[in-house]
């Protein structure tokens, strides 16, 4: 024991704690400790008191330290005593959420006369379907270990009942008919309203379940752990679990789960280690049962526009785009998506989902909106990369939430194989909003100035490059021009709803950078504008896209302006928004109207993502329908669930180059 353990409570000057949570694992998931020690001054008054678990008193502060971390895997368990649970054969993550759980917890049968004591069950339904077929076992069979046995591995067909034979069994036993007393089980929840499974730790584990102690860098071991208390992420204690044998995984600081942890529970002991060697605080959790990696996206087949699929004359080279706001990790919060399991709001889980459903559908071009910078840095970047595209990020030009890289911004990729990149340009559209403010004659130090800039200032960007294609089309009788490049804009807009004015602005200036850049390189170069646009179709942002003008009546260009400053007037004269581009809207060119709803959540549904097109050089061949409710909501109350990531469904169409001119 370190001489820092031994000290009188008399002569402690602070406490210390050990935090250590990790979230629920999923195969193929990288499974990150959250480990921290912490102390507190100790006051006079509660020298005496005892302390809470994985806490002790010491005389100073703790010393510099780092955490020393081994994983070990449990043995195979029955996740539920209910035979007709579909959880019993399935990890699926879609039948492990709380939507299929009906946002109840697991369950144990305390009733020592029941046959389903020590039973346990995944959630309420199964323990209540479980209990009409009980029986009650006979006062004889008490004294005897029957416990253990009537919770044997063995079950039985009828009604559920588990390790008695059929002639022990009583039939119609009090109380085995509807709804058991609430005195004969006990809920087994996780902190947070996460799904807990009975029979294992998330505190300290016993000698019996460590048996060697605790691990430190150097091998040496010794240290008596502390007692255990319920972590958020992990589950309960059961004691008569203890001597099940783990296995030692891993003694890496990430740990992935694999198919082999399916349906087990991992274990996770910390260390706290000082420079010297010391061993100062040492604590093990347990997690959940491992679940399965969730199971493919679903086929997004595309329409065809009506005589999309012929080969007209001008016809150019064909490619596939999509456009994404996959929700960036800081947004990701149950506090925002209280309906969504924690660990499905994980980055880990979601990447998962979002990098397969993109792969999957094969784009040539790909837009993403709300790709938080770390993230692109260390996981987005790389697997694109490895799946042949290539890419450009620009993020939000505010500052970052707490910590480096935890800012959300755009990210553009194409396909290698497809197109090589020959311009990339980024805006800011702050610096648009400084740029306006001067040309208007503003100082932005006077009122007026700073009144005008602290409404536009919202930190939003845009992205743009000029793709060619890598085999270029050839000059051909029916097409003797024809256009080998593509430029390609990125972009999400300021989404609060009440700032109408702000994201017409924002459009108004996006589309006059567009032209100029277009124009600049001849009236032949091709454009798409892909994005979230934060804005229904009923808005003033959509008539500007559409139609290349705003109706001077329409609520948006008409709000409350006036001397009580109850809002900065920041637009110009309504009749000077416009723009020279011929853009259609590719889900209405070819669907006929826009969607029902890309964003879908239980505060909002509707159409917030479009991909805009010229018109005279470009042609959408065909788009991917947005699935119906039925299937939005099959694993989930709205979106993000286990079975999509974000809280927006991703845009995905086929686009043809055209020499020549048509129509929007």
């Amino acid at each position: 024991m370190s001489s820092s353990m031994s000290i009188q409570s008399k002569d402690a000057g602070y406490t210390w704690h050990l935090s250590l949570r990790v979230d629920r694992p999923v195969e193929g998931c990288t499974m990150r400790p959250h480990a921290y020690m912490y102390s507190k001054k100790l006051d006079e008054r509660d020298v005496d008191k005892p302390l809470p678990p994985h806490s002790k008193k010491c005389r100073d502060p703790p010393p510099n330290h780092e955490f020393v971390y081994r994983w070990l895997r449990g043995p195979r368990q029955e996740p539920c005593a209910y035979e007709g649970c579909p959880r019993r054969t399935s990890f699926s993550p879609h039948d492990w959420s709380k939507h299929a759980l009906g946002g109840g917890c697991s369950l144990q049968c305390i009733s020592v006369q029941s046959s389903l004591y020590k039973a346990t069950f995944c959630n309420s339904n199964c323990f209540v379907l479980a209990w009409k077929t009980q029986y009650t076992v006979p006062q004889s069979s008490l004294s005897s270990p029957a416990p253990q046995s009537r919770r044997g591995s063995e079950s039985h067909k009828r009604g559920g009942s588990v390790g008695m034979p059929d002639d022990d069994r009583s039939v119609g036993s009090a109380g085995s008919i509807g709804f058991p007393p609430a005195s004969n089980y006990i809920p087994h929840c996780s902190s947070g309203g996460s799904v807990a499974s009975t029979g294992s730790d998330n505190g300290d584990s016993s000698p019996n379940s460590n048996p060697a102690g605790p691990l430190t860098p150097g091998g040496s071991r010794g240290y008596q752990p502390y007692p255990s208390f319920n972590d958020f992420g992990a589950s309960q204690h059961d004691s008569e679990q203890q001597n099940d044998e783990w296995t030692e995984m891993s003694r890496d600081l990430y740990y992935i789960p694999t198919n082999e942890d399916l349906g087990r529970k991992l274990q996770l002991e910390a260390t706290a280690v000082a420079m010297d060697g010391e061993v100062l605080m040492h604590r093990v959790v347990k997690t959940d049962l491992v679940l399965s990696r969730a199971p493919d996206p679903i086929k997004r087949n595309l329409v065809t526009v009506k005589g999309g699929g012929g080969g007209g004359g001008g016809g150019g080279a064909r490619f596939r785009i999509v456009t994404y706001n996959v929700l960036a990790e800081i947004y990701a919060t149950q506090q925002q998506y209280p309906y969504c399991d924690f660990w499905a709001l994980s980055w880990d889980y979601r990447f998962q989902n979002i990098l397969r459903e993109l792969v999957d559908v094969g784009p040539d071009v790909i837009c993403l909106q709300e790709i938080q910078a770390d993230h692109y840095e260390n996981h987005v970047y790389n697997a694109l990369s490895d799946a042949g595209f290539e890419g450009v990020y620009k993020q939000k030009t505010r500052a970052s939430m707490g910590l480096a890289g935890k800012v959300d911004g755009c990210a553009l990729f194409w396909r290698r194989t497809k197109f090589h990149l020959v311009e990339s340009y980024s805006i800011e559209l702050n610096e648009l909003a400084v740029r306006q403010a001067q040309q208007l004659g503003m100082n932005r130090r006077s009122e007026d100035g700073s009144a005008y800039l602290n409404r536009l200032s919202r930190d939003n960007v845009a992205q743009l490059v000029v793709l060619e294609l890598v085999n270029p089309t050839l000059p051909t009788r029916s097409n003797r021009e024809p256009i080998n490049q593509v430029c390609i804009a990125n972009t999400h807009l300021y989404s609060h709803k009440d700032f109408p004015d702000v994201k017409l602005w924002q459009t108004w200036q996006l589309l006059q950078e567009l032209e100029t850049f277009v124009m600049s390189r001849g009236t032949n170069l091709p454009l798409m504008l892909c994005g979230d646009f934060n804005s229904t179709p009923d808005t003033a942002v959509y008539d500007l896209l559409h139609r290349q003008a705003v109706h001077p009546g329409h609520p948006d260009v008409n709000m409350a302006n006036g001397d009580d400053g109850t809002v900065t007037n920041i637009l110009p004269d309504v009749m000077a928004m416009t723009h020279t581009f011929q853009l259609g809207s590719v889900y209405n060119t070819v669907m006929g109207d826009e969607p029902q709803f890309t964003n879908y959540t239980v505060n909002f549904k509707g159409v917030l993502d479009y991909m805009w097109y010229s018109a005279q050089n470009l042609r959408p061949l065909s788009a991917a329908p947005i699935p119906d409710e039925d299937t939005l909501t099959r694993h989930g109350e709205a979106l993000p669930s286990t079975q999509f990531s974000s809280d927006h469904v991703m845009l995905i169409s086929d686009m043809q180059i055209m020499s020549g001119s048509r129509p929007p």
